[in-house]
């Protein structure tokens, strides 16, 4: 069914623009077919028909794109106006009297929509879409019933097909050139990479030169979702046909936390497309979360709990019930021999809710040791410390919606295109709408120059730096008065401002002493806080290129100075905004993976709070600390750790020092692994449990911004369980017993014990679509904005910052510095897109370098390169680029055979032991043999083949 609705500038919900409501402006009156209607000023005649019902044919307009005006289906008669203006383009006016049907306007849609199908392949029948096109069904509400042109003149039917994509099709015949693709592409994903060419009877879309693989295209689609023909349809579609339901859940990649339906044909999944009525995307998608869903049928999936003696033996399939069984004594006979603290177990970003609670409260309450952590530990801890510290909570403060009222955004240690791309594109709406941007990070990310948007300023900075620019920043905004006194004295401790004001007004901080250390020009600092000082609304954005530190903490807590010290808290358009990694980062902290703090981040030394968890349990709950997951490591290689419970996550590609890792792995008496692939970790597992992908299970993700969106359930888990039923089955064999039969129970009791949660119920999602915490008695639908009338500690906290250079230095030996990130096609450690298409745009992980530092070393593009580190040595093929500064190299992590982590260092946040990936010091050089390169390669892509293989071999003993 076509959709009516059609948005307007003043009154539009199409993505990226804030909502303004018809109090906000005049009203007025107008009749339309005789009925009477007061709509807010601006809004169009289309859009006040719809209101009242009265669909008014259309074709080039679209919910999520400003009105074009271009079909001439949507015309109406307006009294005293000349012609038959376009409905979608025409403003409502006081007294206005429009007519949407009659004679003459039925005639006029007839003949245009006769014109269109006259150079249209009439195969309806047959056609993908069929049934689901918008053509087809404007044309059987204007009444077309014969088209009296032939097609034997000059036409369009005969255009080759664009198939180079890997997820959809462009078959140029079916094309009206109604530009509605090209516009999401410039409108709504920002890219530009789609136009129109030519004119009248020649024009057509082009994308790039040649076709969508080779042009700018990022696949994220937006022109497939807008297209009201089959011109651009789905290759799922085009092999299954449309489907027949839908379930609304949320992604399971990145921190954005986009809302989708999922599309079924029986208990096939057809296509994810994105929930217009999300609320962290609001329609949008990237090529994740729109198109990488194959995995969760993919062949290397496990589908049987497998066990072995030792990890020099063979896996055995077994049932699920012996597999619990052999765990359960494992862990007991450990525990027994050992004690409680030689146990422990590590939750996944990746999970639920639901599914992290448990796996806490198992090891709390079934072990009985708080030796539990997360790995939300290599890569968001600083930000639970450093925001808990300075502003009370340990979270951002906005929504992404905020953005669209920012007049300065700072994006730091983060690129958001890559790795968070649908709020990227909502950023840029907002650039190319007047905003400022600033961009600090050590490499040229995207939005330093992306298509219609320009950084205002890039601080280039050294990796390592981040505290010295924060406080050069800090100290130009404190001596040239641009702080926000009033706020400072009325929402901070002001004792506390005081000392920090001292500390950095001191000219050990200014920007001139700062850029030897930091190699940012100290003008260029110095204009960049004139600029964020003195906005309006200032929004700071940071991601991995923070925390991953030594002074990742002290990083996060100089952001939040700096938020503070300008005003810019407890509002729209401001805070500070931590883009977290994956899926559930937020959640998985909020739910109590960390070894010192139970859910709702209330440290275990309380013995109130640790009464009521041992009240809901039934156990006592130790009061000390656990061991971090460095410590684990540690304590394994000592001798003194003996069993770990891992859910979800691949700790032996994803944790830094790989060797270090894998040592401490060998030297546990009993690993399970919980997982859907048989991945790097469990080549150490004595028991593995298959897990379950998010279509498999019911439960909730947190994102970025504090917003609980629920996760349902499209096909039941094709290994029997959900991981929660695997976590519960374990539980239950260790004497811990835990009664849940649906995942909203577990909810009720997280909302039962934890204040941020209080008010959080299934009941609630089904209602609002998501919440963002806390929800409470406070604040029963959620809390958008945090902070503000007063921080949730009462006084903010400004903390003294002060810049220590990292432990890994530059030298003779290691001249230069590595740093790392992600790219845009690719997730984490690859294990879902690896299986997946996404692995055309990037097949390998590759050394990106300056052209400088590639010519004093003979280095050209592809060449393989040996990139040695104090801790180990990889081989990658080089990529010279213009993004890297001289001295700097960069590369991603998404391929095992990569071992990226083999030369990363055990360096680590002071406070959180968050690991520091974002520093190494490397030499690169020529690898001296190109062909055993490739034999590397080539080899290891058959050890995995293997390993999976002898993991499904019937058992013949």
């Amino acid at each position: 069914m076509v959709e009516f609705y059609i948005p307007i500038d003043q009154d539009r919900k199409d993505f990226g623009t804030p909502n303004v409501t018809g109090e906000d402006l005049k009203q007025i009156t107008l009749n339309i077919d005789g009925w009477p209607i007061t709509v807010p000023e601006g809004t169009s005649v289309m859009r006040a028909a719809s209101m009242l019902n009265i669909q008014i044919p259309k074709l080039c307009a679209t919910d999520s794109l400003d009105a074009f005006g271009s079909c001439r289906m949507c015309v109406v008669d307006i009294e005293g106006m000349r012609g038959k203006p376009a409905s979608c383009t025409t403003p409502v006016s006081e007294g206005m009297k429009v007519t949407t049907q009659n004679a003459a306007l039925s005639k006029l849609r007839r003949n245009v929509m006769e014109l269109y199908i006259s150079d249209h392949p009439l195969d309806c029948l047959t056609c993908a879409v069929n049934g689901d096109c918008e053509l087809q069904d404007v044309a059987g509400a204007v009444g077309l019933r014969d088209v009296r042109y032939g097609f034997e003149g000059e036409n369009h039917l005969k255009m080759e097909k664009d198939t180079s994509n890997p997820y959809f099709t462009f078959d140029s015949s079916k094309c009206i050139v109604c530009s509605r693709c090209v516009r999401s592409c410039s409108d709504i994903q920002g890219q530009f990479a789609l136009t129109v060419e030519g004119r009248g009877f020649d024009s057509r879309i082009v994308a790039g030169s040649n076709n969508f693989m080779d042009s700018e295209c990022v696949s994220c689609g937006a022109c497939v979702q807008a297209c009201p023909t089959a011109a651009l349809t789905e290759n799922s579609v085009i092999e299954q046909g449309t489907p027949s339901h839908f379930r609304v859940t949320t992604c399971a990649y990145c921190g954005v936390g986009c809302s989708f339906r999922a599309e079924m044909k029986g208990d096939q999944l057809v296509r994810m497309v994105p929930n217009k009525d999300g609320k962290a995307n609001q329609g949008h998608s990237c090529v994740k979360g729109r198109f990488a869903f194959g995995y969760a049928t993919h062949s290397d999936r496990m589908l049987d709990p497998m066990i072995r003696d030792s990890i020099d033996q063979p896996w055995r399939k077994v049932s699920w019930e012996e597999a619990i069984d052999f765990a359960a004594n494992r862990i007991n006979t450990l525990r027994d021999k050992y004690g409680a603290n030689a146990l422990g177990g590590i939750t996944s970003s990746r999970c639920t809710n639901e599914e992290t609670y448990l796996v806490q409260k198992l090891v709390r309450a079934g072990f009985g040791t708080n030796n539990v952590d997360t790995c939300a530990r290599v890569c968001h801890s600083p930000t639970g410390y450093g925001l808990k510290t300075t502003l009370g909570e340990s979270a951002g403060t906005q929504t992404f919606d905020s953005v669209q009222k920012a007049d300065v955004v700072v994006v730091i240690g983060a690129n958001p295109t890559d790795g968070h791309p649908v709020f990227a594109s909502q950023l840029k709406r907002r650039l190319r709408n007047g905003a400022k941007l600033i961009v600090i990070d050590p490499r040229e990310i995207d939005l330093v120059n992306a298509p219609h948007v320009r950084a205002k300023f890039h601080l280039q900075l050294r990796p390592g730096t981040n505290v010295a620019v924060l406080n050069a920043l800090a100290h130009v905004i404190v001596s040239e008065g641009l702080d926000a006194k009033a706020f400072i004295d009325e929402r901070c401790d002001t004792a506390e401002f005081e000392k920090w004001r001292t500390f950095i007004a001191d000219e050990h901080h200014s920007p001139e002493a700062m850029e030897s250390e930091t190699g940012v020009p100290a003008m260029l600092i110095r204009e960049a806080a004139r600029l964020y000082g003195g906005a309006n609304n200032g929004a700071i954005y940071y991601g991995l290129g923070v925390t991953e530190h030594s002074q990742g903490s002290s990083a996060v807590m100089a952001i939040a100075n700096l938020a503070m010290v300008t005003g810019n808290i407890g509002r729209e358009g401001v805070g500070v905004n931590p883009l977290r990694g994956q899926n559930n980062v937020q959640g998985s902290c909020d739910m109590g993976s960390f070894p010192h703090e139970l859910p709702g981040y209330r440290h275990v030394s309380d013995p109130d709070v640790r009464a009521l968890f041992e009240g809901e349990w039934g156990v006592k709950i130790d009061d000390e600390p656990g061991l971090r997951i460095p410590n684990m490591f540690d304590a394994a290689i000592a001798g003194r750790f003996k069993a770990l419970y891992v859910q979800g996550e691949d700790i032996a590609q994803s944790d830094p020092n790989t060797q270090h890792v894998e040592a401490a792995l060998s030297a546990l008496e009993c690993l399970i692994v919980q997982d859907i692939f048989l991945n790097e970790t469990a080549k150490f597992a004595h028991v593995f449990l298959p897990g379950a992908t998010f279509l498999e299970k019911d439960g909730t993700f947190t994102n970025a911004e504090r917003r609980i969106s629920p996760v349902r359930k499209v096909m039941a888990p094709l290994s029997g369980k959900a991981d929660w039923e695997a976590t519960v089955a374990l539980a239950n064999a260790l004497g811990c017993e835990m009664t849940y039969q649906h995942p909203s129970e577990i909810m009720d009791e997280i909302a039962k014990l934890t204040p941020t949660f209080h008010g959080v119920s299934y009941e609630k999602l089904d209602e609002l679509g998501s919440i963002q915490w806390p929800c409470n008695d406070d604040a029963p639908q959620g809390t958008p904005t945090m902070h503000i009338d007063a921080f949730v500690k009462g006084k903010g906290s400004f903390v003294v910052t002060e810049y220590v250079a990292s432990q890994e230095k530059v030298n003779k030996r290691f001249p230069l510095l590595l740093t790392t990130g992600r790219i845009l096609s690719q997730y984490n450690v690859g294990a879902q897109t690896r299986r997946t298409e996404n692995s055309r745009w990037h097949e390998e992980d590759v050394l990106e370098l300056h052209p400088l530092d590639a010519e004093d070393r003979g280095i050209v593009d592809g060449t393989p390169v040996r990139i040695r580190s104090r801790a180990g040595e990889v081989t990658l093929p080089a990529l010279i680029s213009d993004r890297m500064q001289p001295g700097v190299v960069y590369t991603t992590f998404h391929h095992p055979v990569s071992g990226t982590n083999v030369i990363t260092t055990n360096n680590s946040d002071w406070a959180t032991n968050c690991p520091e990936y974002k520093v190494t010091a490397v030499q690169v050089l020529v690898a001296a043999d190109q062909a055993q390169w490739q034999e590397r390669f080539r080899a290891f892509d058959e050890e995995q083949q293997a390993h999976v293989s002898a993991a499904y071999q019937e058992d013949t003993d």
